[in-house]
């Protein structure tokens, strides 16, 4: 239920032309209200008179919009997507004002306008949901954005300051001109080869513009060697806490060559390198080398918490990969790794494993060859676990009810995959049973039951054969999920989720862990 404070502002922003008189005449403190209804409600040209005029040093979307931890049980005043209109409504209040700013920083008598934001933060805004629809803004789309109005400020910064210097030209023919107060931008990126160009341009120009481009986690897709490089020397360092790099096809030597360069961002937290064309399986030449400079390249980077190699094929040489790391990982994420019980007893045997929050190990064969591996490094990391992949292993009733007792001893574990593995309604209503006794278990992503295909399904060297949609019997599964849903009820935990859809699955993230 919504505050009377927040139905006045409401009403008043519903009515611009009154509101903008307001302005001038309400308390400071009524801007962060006024600025939820806005976005709210679409009132796009409220919003631009109200960033126009920003009382406070720091505008910050998360603080704001409540978008930060939202899956920590914190409801947003937002739904999950944000509105592409009211994100541009902000930028364009922001920037289009910086021509006068930077004109009055140049003058002889001061600006008297009331905005006093330095800081714009965006970060943990766009949202990548497949489901989106046309009025949500991607990363992707927002990056674009954010990089064309950096170019645009950095051209009347430097019209600005050729007038300047024209009028304070002195006798002697040297400048004083002063430089403005700038805007920091702070933001997630995302980048591919379509928004290279304007993204370099954008953070070679905006480096000691009146406009600072801060990224905080930065994505990047199918780059070449030399384009990732050139990004990531142009970011500042301070701030990122991850780098994604992904479906770069970067290879062994194309990694040595990238990751030396991430040695400068003291705060990196998060480094994902899935899809990135490494196979230590092939017989080519350096390829140890190659494995020893990556893992030594990794070793040097201190603060490292969360590392994705997925579809990586890394059989037998895990412990050469991680040997260097110089603190343990709180995220391993290891899909189609193609990994050897070797690689689960080392595991089992580091560092990382009691302090493993996130594990990731989807697209593995748990057959009696890794099963037992398996048990052994769920229970070394039962004390820390709080989200588990386990998505198209073939795991048949028979395998997962043989790991239940290890997966019941992980205490804190908050998230289950399962999706993609052919279990049956007998044994998804055995795993419900044994994990109700797990008290912070709030989502589990089940495969659709073997028993509710209306036809057999393709049956492929892999377990994705079990994620044909269309070949399921809806009536059937639609049973089966109300009784498990009975299940939950009866057993007092209401609160859990469990689902067979990856899109609710797919929005988790490390750092909301």
């Amino acid at each position: 239920m919504h505050s009377l404070v927040f139905l006045c502002a409401r009403r008043l922003v519903s009515h611009r032309p009154g509101a903008r008189r307001a302005l001038d005449l309400l308390p400071a403190e009524l801007y962060p209200v006024l600025f939820r209804a806005a976005f709210l409600d679409g009132r796009t040209l409220a919003l631009r008179d109200l960033v126009g005029t920003w009382p406070f040093p720091v505008l910050s979307f998360q603080q704001l919009l409540g978008r930060r931890g939202r899956h920590r049980g914190r409801r947003p005043l937002l739904g999950e997507k944000p509105s592409k209109l009211c994100v541009q409504a902000v930028i364009l209040a922001v920037f289009p004002g910086f021509p006068a700013r930077l004109f009055a920083a140049f003058s002889s008598s001061p600006s008297e306008s009331r905005c006093r934001l330095r800081v714009l933060d965006m970060t943990g805004l766009q949202d990548e949901d497949a489901d989106r629809g046309p009025e949500g803004m991607s990363l992707w789309s927002g990056t674009v954005a954010l990089a064309k109005a950096c170019i645009e400020v950095s051209k009347h910064q430097s019209e600005c300051l050729k007038r300047g210097s024209k009028r304070r030209r002195g006798p002697s023919g040297t400048s004083a001109a002063p430089q403005p107060l700038g805007v920091e931008v702070r933001a997630d990126l995302f980048v591919n080869g379509t928004s290279f160009g304007i993204l370099r341009d954008a953070l070679q120009t905006g480096a000691a513009g009146a406009l600072r481009l801060k990224c905080r986690d930065f994505h990047a897709e199918e780059l070449s060697v030399a384009g990732t490089v050139s990004l990531l020397e142009s970011l500042e360092p301070a701030g990122v806490r991850r780098v994604d790099l992904r479906f770069n096809n970067l290879g062994l030597a194309g990694l040595c060559a990238v990751l030396p360069h991430l040695a400068r961002f003291t705060d990196l937290l998060s480094l994902k390198l899935p899809y990135s064309n490494v196979d230590v399986r092939r017989l080519a030449a350096g390829t140890d080398a190659g494995l020893r400079c990556l893992a030594a390249q990794l070793g040097r980077l201190p603060g490292l918490k969360e590392l994705n190699l997925g579809s990586s094929r890394l059989s037998g040489k895990l412990r050469q990969l991680l040997g260097d790391l110089q603190a343990p990982l709180e995220s391993l994420e290891l899909a189609f790794c193609y990994l050897l019980p070797g690689d689960l007893a080392f595991l089992s045997q580091s560092l990382h494993a009691p302090a493993l929050r996130k594990l990731d190990l989807s697209g593995h064969d748990f057959s009696e060859n890794l099963l037992q591996p398996l048990r052994h490094l769920l229970e070394e990391t039962s004390a820390s676990l709080l989200h588990l992949d386990l998505m198209e292993c073939r795991l048949t009733d028979a395998r997962l009810e043989a790991l239940l007792p290890a997966l019941c001893r992980c205490s804190r574990l908050r998230c289950l995959g399962l999706f993609g593995n052919p279990l049956s309604t007998s044994g998804l209503k055995t795993l419900l049973g044994k994990t109700v006794v797990l008290p912070d278990l709030r989502l589990v992503v089940y495969p659709y039951p073997v028993d509710c295909y209306s036809r057999e399904p393709p049956r492929p060297p892999s377990a994705s054969g079990w994620l044909f949609e269309d070949a399921v019997d809806e009536e059937r599964f639609a049973a089966v999920s109300a009784e498990l849903c009975q299940m939950l009820v009866s057993s007092g935990r209401a609160d859990t989720v469990w689902t067979a859809s990856l899109c609710r699955h797919g929005a988790l993230d490390y750092f909301h862990l």
